[in-house]
């Protein structure tokens, strides 16, 4: 069993910058393929980045350039760093953890406004 708590959300203006953390428990975090997640307005789930645990790297067409997904694995962490926020990236956005079975974060919510 993994648990996994998201932090970092908050309010900010068009423009600003975030950082979430996503810390998840167990002694299989270096092994497993990390990713964020965010709502729609339909309350489905699109992916935003990912990171596997050879560290490489994919973002999502809409977030490239922007957003920069991270792990510190002596710290059982994965990051994503938002740069250039804006309103459309208001969301509530949630962590992934893939090894042979998946866990979800509960979420931390990301508010862009102008």
């Amino acid at each position: 069993q993994v648990q996994l708590v998201e932090s970092g959300g908050g309010s900010v203006q068009t423009g600003g910058s975030l950082r979430l953390s996503c810390v998840a428990s167990g002694n299989r975090f270096s092994r497993a393929i990390m990713s964020w997640y965010r709502q729609t307005p339909g309350n489905q789930r699109d992916l935003v980045a990912f990171i596997t645990a050879d560290g490489r790297t994919n973002h999502v067409d809409s977030v490239k350039g922007r957003f920069t997904i991270s792990r510190d694995n002596a710290k059982n962490t994965v990051y994503l760093e938002m740069n250039s926020l804006k309103p459309e990236d208001t969301s509530v956005y949630s962590c992934l953890y893939t090894d042979n079975k998946l866990y979800w974060g509960q979420g931390t919510q990301v508010t862009v406004s102008s």
